[in-house]
């Protein structure tokens, strides 16, 4: 490698710069290859960690005439052999600097593959994957790197689906320099393939036979480890346990079956919760709940909640009895009272609930028959009397069927960069039967996300509701639509824009559209701003006339989730001026 080297310049130096000069740190310049090499070199080459260190003129130059066969061993695994590495050293105020000019060449790639595999084994859809994605190797760069990932994956993938004692018999990489080629050999013994034995749970609180329905295949079927995961996440998902590990007996293995020990430790089983809170929907309040993780040895759960706001009062309760199989179905029986105060509505009811639950393809399915009662007002402002002309008093008790679908899709649920959620319901009662009206009604509400660089994110968002009644006047404020608000359209007081009455009075509509579109930036890892415009309205029949409302916020990820404060004001709206505060503290989806 040659040297480029300027001794007469230290010699004619005064006798105080030598000192310094002797105790420099070294600047390594690595030039020629892409990034991906460059930090392989910079990783390999011993210059590189004496940037910070103190080194002699004499250590500097061992160090830089060892650098050239450095780099030639940090670009083998990535399939150079022959690279031709020249360069410099020079002084460069107190530090030396080294600049390598570094050419990889021509690289080796791959030129045949030969897996040899049980044939019963490759049949399997995961070994068979694992398996072209060694073969597809032929015709590309020789990477150690991921050739290792390769040949591990496909070991990995024979232990988990149930071959726990292949192994690999035959490994070999030949490597031909003078003509840029490399061949790959590969076997393996696979053994035959195990099934599971029995499940034994161990510290359990309930009666024998009551988690089998958290089980997700049975005695016989082949050892997946996949389905021991499912299991595990199954059992944390159920909220009873503090300690869930699932551990296939591998040692203990005879006559090709595995049993599974499952140890566990019981939750703590009454928990209370509670603490103050704050939205601009609902306004400061406290919430406080008490659930009881299992009511008996067959598991059930009971939870109850208080919620006091100065907009917002309920009282719930709710029994969940869990029903046998993997699908988490469980029948639920529930009342709630709620006294709701708005800008726009009153009202106080009582609803009681009965309904199924399951995991249904991926979502989760809510089959159930609600009665809801109570009295209400629509139309009346703060601090208006109770008789004024316009509001509208109403009194009804309707008993409907519903349906639910919803699901959630997320990478991370602090905060995330990639992700989906989706509520659909449909609800309708039958004729008149035990109601004072007869409606039909259908809603969905949709929230995107998506991280476009390492710092920003979209957020897309978008509600939209359907209803047909014989008599809209009979229906709660709960069950008609409005828009504005948070989680609508910023810029307005909570549900205060939809149709008016003769008196202008905002009293709810039939239908609902709306949509928003968000972009976020962070500054730091836990504060950004967000810029907004939301667009929507409750409409009755045909006359849709959405009102727009954009923005700017601050965003914090706190210790307790992230916390969202926004400002927003109405555009092109003769009637709305002047900005609205929106402050909510919650997860993204």
């Amino acid at each position: 490698m040659r040297c480029n080297r300027r001794p007469g310049l230290i010699l004619l130096l005064p006798l105080w710069l030598i000192a310094p000069l002797a105790h420099a740190g070294v600047k390594l310049v690595v030039d020629g290859v892409d990034d991906n090499l460059k930090g392989a070199i910079v990783s390999t080459v011993e210059l590189a960690q004496y940037a910070d260190r103190e080194v002699t003129e004499a250590q500097a130059q061992r160090l830089y005439e060892r650098a050239g066969d450095q780099v030639k061993l940090a670009l083998q695994p990535y399939g150079y052999y022959e690279p031709n590495v020249n360069g410099d050293i020079k002084p460069v105020g107190k530090d030396w600097q080294v600049t390598l000019h570094v050419t990889p060449g021509e690289p080796v790639k791959v030129t045949s593959v030969d897996v040899q595999i049980d044939k019963t084994a490759a049949a399997i859809p995961g070994v068979r994957r694992a398996q072209r994605a060694i073969e597809r190797l032929k015709g590309q760069v020789m990477n150690d790197g991921v050739y290792d990932s390769a040949r591990d994956t496909l070991s990995g993938t024979l232990t988990a689906t149930g071959f726990l004692d292949a192994r690999l018999v035959t490994h070999r990489v030949e490597v031909n320099r003078a003509a840029h080629s490399a061949a790959i050999e590969l076997a393996w013994e696979t053994g035959q393939r195990y099934r599971y034995g029995q499940v034994h749970f161990e510290g359990s609180q309930f009666r024998p036979g009551f988690l089998d329905r958290y089980v997700p295949f049975k005695s016989g079927d082949y050892f997946d480890q996949d389905q021991l995961l499912q299991l595990q996440q199954a059992l944390n998902g159920a909220d009873y346990f503090s300690v869930v590990n699932v551990l296939p007996q591998v040692d203990e293995k005879a006559d090709g079956r595995v049993d599974v020990k499952v140890e566990l430790a019981p939750a703590k089983r009454t928990i209370y919760t509670g603490g103050p809170f704050i939205g601009t929907d609902t306004g400061v309040g406290v919430r406080a709940s008490m659930e009881r993780r299992w009511v008996n040895d067959r598991g059930h759960k009971w939870k109850n909640e208080l919620v006091l706001a100065q907009r917002l009062k309920t009282l719930s309760t709710l029994y969940s009895i869990p029903m046998p199989g993997t699908d988490q179905r469980s029948f639920n029986v529930g009342a709630n009272f709620r006294d709701a105060n708005t800008d726009t509505s009153k009202s106080r009811t009582l609803e009681l609930v009965a309904n199924e639950t399951k995991l249904w393809y991926g979502w989760t399915r809510t089959i159930g028959l609600h009665a809801l009662s109570g009295t209400f007002t629509v139309g009346q402002q703060a601090n208006e009397n109770f008789n004024a002309q316009g509001i509208e008093h109403g009194r009804s008790t309707l008993l409907y069927p519903e349906v639910s679908l919803s699901r959630k899709v997320a990478d991370n649920p602090t905060f995330v960069r990639k992700g989906w959620a989706v509520n659909i319901y449909a609800r309708s009662t039958v004729g008149t039967l035990l109601s004072d009206a007869r409606f039909s009604q259908f809603a969905a509400d949709a929230k995107w996300i998506r991280a476009f660089t390492r710092r920003d994110r979209l957020i897309l968002r978008g509600a939209v509701g359907y209803t047909e009644t014989n008599d809209f006047n009979a229906l709660p404020p709960q069950l008609r639509f409005f828009a504005g608000g948070d989680r609508s359209v910023r810029g307005y007081g909570y549900q205060t824009i939809g149709p008016k009455n003769d008196f202008g009075r905002v009293v709810g509509g039939k239908n609902l559209l709306v949509a928003s579109t968000e972009v976020e930036h962070y500054f730091t890892r836990n504060w950004g701003m967000a810029a907004f415009v939301d667009a929507g309205n409750a409409f009755s029949g045909m006359n849709y006339s959405p009102r727009i409302g954009a923005g700017l916020g601050v965003r914090w990820l706190s210790p307790v989730g992230m916390i969202r404060v926004d400002l927003g004001t109405p555009i092109n709206d003769k009637q709305r001026h002047g900005v609205e505060l929106h402050l909510v503290i919650g997860p993204d989806l």
